[in-house]
């Protein structure tokens, strides 16, 4: 762990009330320490911040034998099956539930919404065989204790019972991470979309045609699931977190890389136990956020799109007859990894030229944050 970070949690403020009850305790001061810890993972090779690390924008652009479609484990010879979704401005996600005036599933964390919030996805990967690989919580939870800041920071606040009690020392460190999440550096709003609303930049021609036919819905279908709140809104996410099936393909070298069978289907939302069974959620993923969509490649739950003009095509395909090829693979583009689910009318928009595709590649590399942008 780095001193920094050592020293920072030494530094974390507690205050106990009388009677030895605990009154405040700083979790996002203990979460940063944790998301940069690589003991939360078995082999002590991984941490959080080894996926989702700050300077490529919390996705993992480690050089892998997957092609950084999906994350390599702590073991080395295990990677997941589904891309690694950035966490940047997921605190902004809602709890995942059914709502009940528009009839579908919304928010979450995760592609399949398993997780109902931050501090819940927080507790997933340290035991996931594929990923952190750590046996058990109580085995988390020793080596928590083995370290003496967190045993002193803990211990001081909560007092020494509460290390009997492997779900509270657990929850602790769910809700650490979850709060640090929740700092200003995973939602800094520094685009230059974001300058040019406040007048400190200007969208160039080509970045205006993009943005004007992102939001027009008789010209694109961009906006109908990546707008959460109304146009030119300062806190836009550009996504609306519910559940579609848009016939995305099967990512055949993915499948043969982690050795899946040939037929093999992601569930998807099906995959949450919160949809009790129910298989029209069979083959959904959640719509993620395009701020920074430009810098997180690659594309969709399984990491089919390499370049983002692919996926823009891809999506016009549904649409134009004149995109027969995927110029991924220079072949016919292939069909939907699950077809059942998928709503043709929900996909229905007018087809796009090369150039309005152009305009909307443009204006989406205005999304990305200060800090991740090209020099």
């Amino acid at each position: 762990m780095p001193r920094k970070c050592l020293a920072l949690l030494l530094a974390i403020p507690f205050a106990l009330a009388q009677g030895g009850e605990q009154k405040s305790f700083d979790y996002k001061a203990l979460g940063e320490v944790l998301f940069f810890d690589k003991a939360l993972s078995f082999n002590q090779t991984q941490s959080c911040s080894t996926c989702h690390h700050p300077s490529t924008a919390f996705v993992d652009k480690r050089e892998n034998s997957a092609k950084q479609m999906v994350s390599q484990g702590d073991n080395p010879q295990l990677h997941g099956n589904r891309n690694a979704n950035t966490p940047l401005y997921a605190m902004f996600s809602p709890h995942f539930h059914f709502d009940e005036k528009i009839q579908d599933y919304v928010g979450g964390q995760f592609w399949d919404g398993r997780a109902k919030d931050l501090a819940e996805q927080a507790g997933g990967p340290p035991l996931n065989p594929v990923e952190m690989g750590m046996p058990d919580k109580q085995t988390i939870v020793a080596r928590l204790k083995a370290n003496p800041a967190y045993y002193q920071a803990i211990t001081a606040a909560f007092g020494e019972r509460i290390w009997a009690d492997q779900n509270a020392i657990y929850a602790i460190m769910e809700k650490a991470l979850g709060e640090f999440e929740k700092e200003t550096l995973f939602a800094p709003f520094s685009s230059k979309y974001d300058r040019a609303l406040k007048g400190e930049a200007e969208l160039t021609p080509l970045e205006a045609e993009g943005k004007s036919l992102f939001f027009d819905k008789s010209k694109t279908n961009c906006s109908n699931c990546h707008q959460s709140v109304a146009p030119n809104s300062p806190q836009e996410t550009f996504t609306n977190y519910r559940y579609y099936n848009i016939g995305v393909p099967s990512n055949p070298e993915l499948i043969a890389h982690n050795k899946l069978s040939a037929d093999f289907v992601d569930n998807g939302l099906l995959d949450n136990p919160m949809v009790n069974g129910d298989e029209k959620q069979k083959g959904k993923f959640k719509v993620p956020t395009l701020r920074n969509i430009a810098v997180t490649a690659p594309y969709m739950h399984n990491g089919v799109f390499r370049e983002l003009k692919t996926l823009l095509e891809f999506k016009d395909s549904v649409n134009n007859p004149q995109r027969k090829l995927n110029p991924q693979t220079g072949q016919p583009r292939p069909q939907p990894e699950y077809a059942a689910t998928v709503d043709p009318q929900q996909l229905k928009a007018p087809p796009l030229s090369d150039h309005q595709i152009q305009a909307l590649e443009a204006f989406l590399k205005t999304l990305t944050d200060e800090p991740y942008e090209e020099e």
